[in-house]
C-alpha cells in the first residue's frame, strides 16, 4: 500500500489489560515504528455497563510502564478524535442514517425468543443458525406501525447471500468465507447504541486505519467487518490475525496458569524490558537463536509476515530467565534507587544513612549480589543477612554441615584466624583461610560449608570470602562464635 501506514489498537477498559492485548498492542507498535507510520490508541467503551475509568487508567498506565506510546489517542488527541467510542456517537449515528438512506440496512423486530425458535429449528435440522431475515420484507406501513406500536428493535445490515468474501491476510494469506455464511447481522442495538463490529469499522475507516493487527479469535468476525466496509463505501484495510497464546497444557490461557495481565506482573517484580521482549517471542522468531531483543532491536527485526500461523505457548519460565538477563544487566546504582523504599520499610537501612563510605558499602553489596539474583524478590533475600544478625539457618543445611561433632571447634578456630587478618580484605581472608584448612588437616568443603551457613545462614550465594570481607572482621567473628555456640547448646533455630 502506498499511503502511511496507520495501525491501532482498541481495548475495552472492562478489566486490566491482558498479555494477548499487550501482544497484540506491541506487534502494532512495533510494525508502526519500522514503517515509520502512525500507532493510534482507541478506547472502546461503548459497553456502558462494564466500562470503568479505573480500567481505562490502568490501561494507559500499563502502557507507559511498558515503553509503549502512541501517536494519537485520548489523552494525547490527534486529526481524527475523539479517541474514545463514546465520545463518537454521533459519528456512528450520521453513519446509520446514511445507510438507512441507501437502504443498506433495515429494522428488525424479532424478539429474543422467536431468534432462539430459528436458532433451535436450524440445529434440528442440521443446519448453521443463522438468521432467517423474516424482517427484511417488512413494508413502509409495516415499519411505521410496529415503531407505532412501542416494538423494540434492532438494525441490521443487508447481506448478499451468494458469491464469498475474501479476507487478505498479511499473515495468513487469502481467507475466503462463502456469504451464505453470513447473515443479516445486527450493527444497531436496541438501547440505541452501536454493536462491536459498526463502531469498529468506522472508526477504522475515517481513522485511516491501513492495517488491522489484531488477535485470531477475530477472524471469524472478519468477513462481517469487510462488508460493512463495502456497504459504508470504504477502502478494506489489510488484515493481520496474530496467534493465540495457549496455557502449557495447550487450553485457554487463564488466571489458574498465573498472571495473565500486565499489572500482575508488575506486581511480581518483572521489569518491562523482560515483558515487552518476551511479548515478541509470543508468536514471532528473532532468528539466529537470539531471544534478548530490545525494543529497538526488534523494530529492524519484525516481519508482520513471519509472525506464526500457530497457536504460542505460554511460558513463564522463559519469561523468569528473561528478567533474570534484564534484571542483572541494570547499573547497581539504579537498582540502589529503586530498591531503598523497600529496604527501608523492611529496616535493612534508615533515612538517615548519609555517610560516604555507608552508602558505597551497600551499593557494593548490591553490585555484588546483583550477578547472582533473578528479580527483586531474589536481591532482597540475597542482601538480607549483611544487614540483620543471623537467627536461623537452613534446616537442610543444618543437618549436613553442622552435624560433625568437630564443627563448633572448627569454626572458633576460623575465628580466630581471622582475628590475625589485616588489612580484612578477600585475598588476605582467602589466604588466611587455605592456609587453616591445611593445618587442619581437613577438605576444603569441610570449612568452608559450614562457615558459609554460620555467616548467612544460607548454604548457597556468592563467593565465601568476598562475603566475608563485605561482613568485615568483627561481624564475622561474632557470627562464627555465636553459631558455635548455638551448635554446642543444641539452640539452633530452623529455616525451611
Amino acid at each position: 500500500m502506498d499511503k502511511q501506514v496507520r495501525v491501532r489498537f482498541a481495548p475495552s477498559p472492562t478489566g486490566a489489560l491482558h498479555i494477548g492485548g499487550a501482544r497484540t498492542a506491541y506487534f502494532n507498535w512495533l510494525y508502526a515504528r519500522q514503517h515509520k507510520g502512525v500507532f493510534v490508541l482507541r478506547i472502546d467503551d461503548t459497553d456502558r455497563a462494564r466500562s470503568t475509568e479505573e480500567s481505562y487508567h490502568q490501561i494507559l498506565d500499563s502502557f507507559r510502564w511498558l515503553g509503549l506510546d502512541w501517536d494519537e489517542g485520548p489523552d494525547v488527541g490527534g486529526p481524527f478524535g475523539p479517541y474514545r467510542q463514546s465520545e463518537r456517537m454521533s459519528i456512528y449515528e450520521g453513519q446509520l442514517e446514511r445507510l438507512l438512506s441507501e437502504n443498506k440496512v433495515y429494522p428488525c423486530f424479532c424478539t429474543p425468543e422467536e431468534l432462539q425458535a430459528e436458532r433451535e429449528a436450524a440445529q434440528r435440522e442440521g443446519r448453521a443458525p443463522r438468521y432467517s431475515g423474516k424482517c427484511r420484507h417488512l413494508t413502509e406501513d409495516e415499519v411505521a406501525e410496529r415503531k407505532r406500536s412501542g416494538a423494540s428493535y434492532v438494525y441490521r445490515l443487508r447481506v448478499e447471500s451468494t458469491g464469498e468474501t475474501v479476507v487478505r491476510d498479511v499473515i495468513r494469506g487469502d481467507v475466503v468465507f462463502q456469504n451464505m455464511e453470513i447473515d443479516d447481522f445486527i450493527i444497531w442495538k436496541a438501547d440505541g447504541t452501536p454493536t462491536y463490529h459498526f463502531a469498529s469499522c468506522v472508526d477504522d475507516a475515517l481513522m485511516e486505519i491501513t492495517h488491522i493487527i489484531r488477535a485470531e479469535e477475530h477472524l471469524s468476525n472478519t468477513p462481517r467487518h469487510v462488508v460493512l466496509f463495502e456497504a459504508l463505501g470504504f477502502d478494506i484495510p489489510l488484515f493481520a490475525h496474530v496467534p493465540m497464546i495457549l496455557a502449557p497444557d495447550r487450553s485457554k490461557l487463564s488466571k489458574r496458569h498465573g498472571a495473565t495481565s500486565v499489572s500482575e506482573y508488575r506486581e511480581q517484580g518483572i521489569l518491562p524490558q523482560a515483558l515487552v521482549n518476551y511479548l515478541l517471542l509470543l508468536g514471532f522468531s528473532p532468528g539466529d537463536g537470539n531471544e534478548v531483543v530490545t525494543p529497538e532491536q526488534a523494530i529492524e527485526l519484525f516481519r508482520l509476515e513471519s509472525v506464526a500461523k500457530h497457536a504460542a505457548v505460554y511460558d513463564v519460565k522463559k519469561l523468569e530467565w528473561l528478567n533474570a538477563q534484564y534484571f542483572r544487566a541494570q547499573s547497581p546504582d539504579v537498582v540502589l534507587h529503586e530498591l531503598w523504599p523497600e529496604m527501608e520499610a523492611r529496616g535493612l537501612v534508615s533515612n538517615t544513612e548519609t555517610s560516604r563510605e555507608r552508602i558505597a558499602w551497600i551499593r557494593t553489596i548490591i553490585e555484588f549480589v546483583l550477578t547472582r539474583s533473578r528479580n527483586q524478590k531474589d536481591l532482597l533475600e540475597g542482601i538480607g543477612y549483611y544487614f540483620e544478625p543471623v537467627t536461623s539457618y537452613d534446616a537442610k543445611g543444618v543437618k549436613k554441615q553442622f552435624g560433625d561433632a568437630e564443627v563448633p571447634g572448627r569454626l572458633r578456630a576460623v575465628a580466630d584466624r581471622l582475628m590475625r587478618v589485616a588489612p580484612f580484605t578477600t585475598s588476605n581472608v582467602e589466604d588466611a583461610f587455605r592456609g587453616l584448612i591445611e593445618e587442619l588437616h581437613v577438605k576444603g568443603g569441610q570449612l568452608i560449608h559450614p562457615t558459609r551457613l554460620a555467616l548467612s545462614g544460607l548454604t548457597v550465594g556468592p563467593g565465601l570470602f568476598d562475603i566475608m570481607a563485605l561482613l568485615g572482621l568483627e561481624e564475622c567473628v561474632s557470627r562464627l562464635r555465636l553459631a558455635a555456640d548455638r551448635i554446642d547448646e543444641n539452640n539452633i533455630v530452623l529455616r525451611d
